[in-house]
């Protein structure tokens, strides 16, 4: 009779303080009063302790994979070359301390993205429990809190296009601070990445905000490795087999030269006879450097190729024009610099 008359005043679903005070006391003021004070605020804190308890085991596991993320090798195993580099190449296009810093960067902010997720939903969930212990029905406030989520979604569309087209671009590593890109209208270098905008700083200075969600396509001249091709003309009176051995000649010197031995991955190879043009011939010549070295290493070759065809004698060929004009003493076409020849201007 005592356990019926207890649980008619503290349902099962109550507070324990309340059925242990009613069955201490036989009072059920002093019941309520005790599940008031004791029985709701403990149940509040452990609700709370169980989510600080989920979020720091939720952030220790995001840190052990990010930990882990950081010291993987994209492409292979640390130590060893990856991308299908060359051995001499794979350190110079995944172990450089820029190639290393960017991939920390890139982990660190998916991180910072997953925890603050996880402490946004732990929040939400402990907080409407919270609310549905003390006696309040959060039935409509979670159907408030749908209604106002598709109202949100509806008018941030292009702001959850930003940040869930940023995820991926983190995700798949299309470019990182420091590259050299063409994003359609900015070209430049690249100076912050976001969740939700990518800057860059073009040739001119020129700094572009450039909304992630905009962007349709990524061109990267600084991911894994470069490639340099130069296009050398010479005259059609050249022995063609003695140009291409100067230039290998030259290229493989430059292969040589300690000061380029990080920023050329590959020996350049000469590639041979690449158009017969109406001023020379042109002969093409391919340089694999690291990645955004390639315009470094260009102006030295050519430099050095200048400075061999000069000693070689090989001529570089200058446009040839032929300039006719009409002498209007004997209506005749004359060439350039004929008696009587006027001065004009033709192709």
């Amino acid at each position: 009779m005592f356990a019926i008359d207890t649980y008619g005043a503290c349902e099962p679903d109550q507070a324990w303080s309340c059925r242990i005070t009613r069955e201490l006391t036989g009072n059920d003021t002093a019941a309520s009063l005790a599940e008031l004070l004791l029985g709701k605020p403990a149940a509040v804190l452990g609700i709370i302790l169980l989510g600080v308890l989920g979020r720091w085991v939720l952030h220790r596991i995001i840190d052990r994979l990010v930990r882990r993320a950081e010291h993987s090798m994209m492409g292979g195993r640390p130590g060893k070359p990856g991308l299908g580099l060359p051995p001499q190449g794979a350190e110079a296009a995944g172990g450089t301390p820029v190639v290393s810093h960017r991939r920390k960067q890139r982990t660190r902010t998916l991180g910072s993205l997953l925890k603050s997720v996880a402490t946004g939903v732990i929040i939400a969930v402990v907080g409407i429990m919270a609310l549905s212990e003390i006696g309040v029905n959060v039935a409509p406030l979670i159907a408030s809190a749908g209604i106002v989520g598709v109202a949100l979604g509806f008018g941030a569309q292009s702001l959850v296009s930003d940040v869930i087209s940023g995820v991926f671009m983190l995700v798949e590593d299309q470019y990182g601070v420091g590259d050299e890109v063409d994003l359609g209208e900015a070209i430049g270098t690249v100076e912050a990445v976001s969740l939700r905008v990518t800057r860059v700083r073009d040739i001119h200075g020129t700094v572009w905000y450039v909304r992630n969600g905009e962007i349709v396509r990524v061109g990267n001249q600084s991911q894994n490795w470069s490639k340099s091709v130069l296009d050398i003309s010479v005259g059609y009176g050249e022995d063609l087999e003695r140009v291409n051995r100067i230039l290998r000649e030259a290229s493989h010197d430059m292969w040589e030269d300690e000061d380029y031995r990080g920023q050329i991955l590959e020996e350049p190879t000469v590639l041979g006879i690449q158009d017969l043009g109406v001023d020379g011939v042109t002969v093409r010549l391919s340089i694999k450097t690291a990645p955004g070295e390639q315009w470094a290493v260009s102006r030295e070759m050519r430099l050095r190729i200048k400075n061999r065809f000069d000693a070689e004698g090989i001529e570089i060929p200058l446009p040839q024009r032929v300039v006719w004009s009409r002498d209007p003493r004997h209506g005749e076409a004359a060439g350039a610099g004929a008696p009587g020849g006027a001065t004009g201007a033709g192709a």
